[in-house]
């Protein structure tokens, strides 16, 4: 073979020669082993029931005993206390079956029903009266046992709670007494705990119908002292209905003093001269005045008159005062009649 025909031999060997893939040049690396996944189903019924425990937890209103309380002693009641002039509170305990029930009444409904507690305004004085309507819904939800209503106006007012189905339809589980709330009262600055509702639980029962002949205050009283541990409201011999002529037994020990004060307050000019029955009164620098009188047990003309610095005017206001302190004669009740 000549020289040309050699190297034309050894090109056709080289073009007819099928090249080497790269990544059969490389070496093989370890297998690496699949951590196994749970079923993209199940993990999503995961979420479902955990999204479901969670509005399960969210709707229910049953409540656990406080203070070592049995379960049994435990039934549906709502009480509502006036905290001040803008703030109702609202506290209830509801069983676990009348949840049940709730369930059972509202069928297909109880899925979209949505713990509720309802604000009812009274549109007349009676405690017992059918003239009421709806001014709030207010949803809540479980976990918790008490409530603050915020409200603007005066008004006489009662709650239940309950569950409102999604077209409206509402399932009550208890309902409060009614209330009246004050146009002002210094218990707006009151805290929210109950310790600090104590130097002021008096004034916050009589507030919430404690002391009124036409509500039942039990459910208020009991839960007064349940919180406080302690008697509240008025003694055993009153609630047992002490005769109002006065008959029963007369006693010397028991013995009550009253006295009383007048405090005479009011405005005018800063500078102004003042005086209370011919006493000078001190004037602050804005121009109010404050003070007291002694109130005993007769009539009484108070003039106070006010001077203009220069002494070019003077207005003079009458306040006419009477008091008529009468004691009445203690009577005693028999313990075995209480």
């Amino acid at each position: 073979m000549r020289k040309d025909q050699l190297i034309k031999a050894l090109v056709r060997k080289a073009r007819a020669r099928q090249p080497v893939p790269a990544a059969a040049m490389r070496p093989k690396a370890a297998p690496v082993r699949a951590v196994p996944q749970p079923p993209r189903d199940e993990t999503i019924a995961l979420r479902i029931q955990e999204a479901r425990d969670r509005l399960a937890r969210a709707k229910l209103l049953a409540t656990q005993p406080e203070h070592g309380r049995p379960a049994s002693s435990m039934r549906d009641r709502v009480v509502l206390m006036v905290r001040g002039p803008h703030w109702l509170h609202a506290f209830w305990e509801i069983t676990p079956a009348s949840i049940r029930r709730a369930q059972a009444a509202l069928g297909q409904d109880w899925h979209g029903a949505r713990p509720t507690l309802r604000l009812l305004q009274l549109e007349n004085g009676l405690q017992a009266s059918p003239s009421e309507r709806v001014v709030r819904e207010i949803e809540i939800h479980g976990g918790v046992k008490n409530w603050f209503i915020d409200v603007r106006d005066p008004i006489r007012c009662r709650v239940e709670i309950g569950y409102r189905a999604a077209h409206g339809r509402f399932h009550a589980l208890a309902r409060s007494g009614a209330v009246n709330v004050p146009a002002g009262s210094q218990t707006d600055s009151l805290d929210t705990h109950w310790s600090d509702i104590a130097p002021d639980c008096e004034k916050i029962y009589a507030m919430s119908g404690g002391f009124s002949p036409e509500s039942s205050a039990t459910d208020l009283q009991e839960l007064f002292e349940e919180k406080l541990r302690r008697p509240i409201g008025p003694p055993a011999a009153r609630q047992s209905g002490l005769d109002p002529d006065g008959e029963g037994e007369e006693t010397s020990s028991f013995q009550v003093e009253v006295d009383a004060e007048l405090i005479v307050y009011g405005a005018t000019q800063p500078g102004c001269y003042v005086t209370l029955q011919g006493e000078p009164v001190k004037v602050s620098p804005d121009g109010t005045f404050r003070v007291r009188v002694d109130f005993p047990n007769k009539r009484q003309v108070l003039p106070i008159i006010a001077s203009t610095p220069d002494g070019q005017e003077r207005q003079t206001v009458v306040v006419a005062v009477e008091r008529n302190t009468k004691t009445m004669e203690a009577v005693g009740r028999d313990v075995a009649d209480v």
